[in-house]
């Protein structure tokens, strides 16, 4: 998917005028040279874009007042050059709505012992200035990145490429808006949670809509459009008619098309950019949305199950902050299905009844239509396929009432031991680390749900960013994890977040 907004990222250099002008344009000219070096990398995903220096009070305001009006900056990176007084930036760091990466770099990358005097020691001490500037953010309890290294280094600029990714998805996640089309599945507890908090917390706009009024979008649709989706889905697609007759597959498949066509038109013409279904509330809809959904989600859009508005929105979210990574393998919603137990084969079965992203797939990607005892309606199409092999997150968020936490789990994809040929449905087959005995008595102690928004694109460290910047609790389920201090992790946090 490809981002509305030409996000960049402001470098806002700070300096004091005690030092003279000559100080001050030597100031400027590092912090161009800085931003041209990250611009000029092909390191970045967003463009940096340099700022006069901030030398006192006023202009640090007006900064980053203009950060926050300005639609197309999705954060600030800091420097200070010298010294910079720290009151100074208080009443900026008070107006500022997005995020902030403090880079603890500085110009010179060694010491210059020969000739090295006091001017120098004025003009270069980012050493000095950073930690000044480093206290007031913490004193005041603002949410950042800080990255340190010399700005040269591709470690650097790895860091900051990744907390972009992450920023862009504190700034998107005000943007996302997710129309439940059927509510939460009967007296399921982790799908359901409070959508006002979750709107004040994350942005999120949680809207119902009766499903019949998505029904009349899809009766709407033309026939000739219909036929032309279709014929692109078996251009595009291997269809695997395993007995089943042509014409009457056909048609099978031409009800997912004109559900996706009517369902996309819908939230085009609403502004949705997450949706959820539930097979129990389907109303004039001749199938379940399966090969529909599939396809939306491949387009960007957020998707959960039988309700689960969480997830769609994560998966929305994580689609976000993946957008136009170069090699991307893909992000997806995901729930857990059943266990291989044999000892050195270890991991979960991921699947759902229909809805898996093929952005994951790996190999062909074909349709099936096959029975579906849920929801009492045609048997409904499905592209099928398997996932691809590697690390990646699966993320859970959940509502514990009184706040919102967000768990990620490491895992290991591979491909299973064999095929499974009468499972008519796309699947992922993973170990969660740090093993699958630890890591699911973590999850399940953490309390995370049966539905993940799941990414190979994304790291831990991003979305830990993301809470922290949400004002929320994460916990992380990885290598390191020990269930003792998981257990004590758990309950600090429970007097913590309270």
């Amino acid at each position: 998917m490809e981002l509305k907004k030409n996000y960049k990222f402001w470098f806002a250099t700070g300096s004091q005028d005690l030092y003279g002008d000559e100080c001050l344009s030597h100031v400027a000219k590092h912090a161009q040279i800085i931003v041209q070096n990250f611009n000029e990398s092909g390191i970045l995903p967003f463009e940096v874009v340099w700022k006069p220096t901030l030398i006192d009070s006023t202009s640090i305001r007006r900064t980053f007042e203009e950060a926050n009006a300005d639609e197309e900056c999705a954060g600030v990176i800091t420097w200070m050059h010298t010294f910079s007084p720290a009151k100074s930036w208080i009443a900026g760091l008070q107006a500022f709505k997005k995020p902030l990466l403090h880079l603890h770099t500085q110009f010179n990358e060694e010491i210059p012992y020969d000739t090295i005097d006091m001017d120098f020691m004025n003009e270069n001490q980012s050493a000095h200035g950073d930690r000044e500037f480093g206290h007031i953010v913490t004193r005041m309890g603002i949410p950042r990145e800080v990255v340190v290294g010399y700005y040269e280094s591709k470690e650097v600029k790895e860091k900051i490429a990744s907390w972009m990714r992450s920023a862009v998805g504190m700034v998107e996640s005000k943007n996302i808006r997710v129309v439940r089309i059927a509510d939460n599945m009967r007296n399921v507890a982790v799908t359901e949670g409070d959508k006002v908090e979750a709107q004040i917390k994350f942005g999120w706009e949680i809207d119902a809509y009766p499903i019949n009024e998505v029904v009349d979008y899809v009766n709407a649709v033309s026939k000739g459009d219909i036929d032309a989706l279709t014929q692109l889905y078996y251009d595009k697609y291997d269809i695997l008619l395993e007995g089943r007759d042509p014409k009457e597959f056909r048609r099978h498949v031409a009800v997912q098309a004109g559900i996706e066509i009517g369902l996309e038109k819908f939230l085009k013409d609403h502004d949705y950019q997450a949706v959820v279904t539930h097979f129990g509330d389907l109303g004039g809809l001749k199938q379940l949305p399966g090969l529909a959904i599939q396809r939306l989600m491949e387009k960007g859009y957020g998707f959960g199950a039988e309700g689960d508005w969480k997830t769609a929105a994560m998966v929305r979210l994580m689609k976000v902050m993946t957008a136009g990574k170069k090699d991307a393998k893909g992000t997806s919603f995901m729930e857990d299905y059943t266990y291989n137990f044999v000892p050195g084969k270890e991991g979960i079965l991921e699947a759902h009844m229909l809805e898996v992203c093929p952005t994951i797939a790996d190999g062909p990607v074909s349709i099936k239509v096959n029975p579906l005892s849920m929801g009492d309606r045609e048997d409904p199409a499905r592209l099928v396929f398997t996932a691809k092999e590697g690390e990646g997150i699966a993320t859970s968020l959940i509502d514990l009432g009184h706040r919102f936490r967000l768990i990620i789990n490491k895992v290991d994809c591979k491909k299973t031991e064999k095929p499974m040929p009468e499972l008519p449905v796309a699947t992922a087959f993973w170990t969660p680390k740090p093993d699958l005995y630890k890591g699911a008595e973590a999850w399940i102690l953490a309390g995370g749900a049966h539905h993940t928004a799941f990414s190979y694109d994304l790291s831990v460290d991003q979305m830990v960013a993301w809470a922290e910047a949400m004002g929320i609790e994460s916990v992380v389920i990885d290598e390191n994890t020990d269930i003792r201090i998981l257990k004590n992790e758990l309950r600090w946090n429970e007097v913590v977040y309270r």
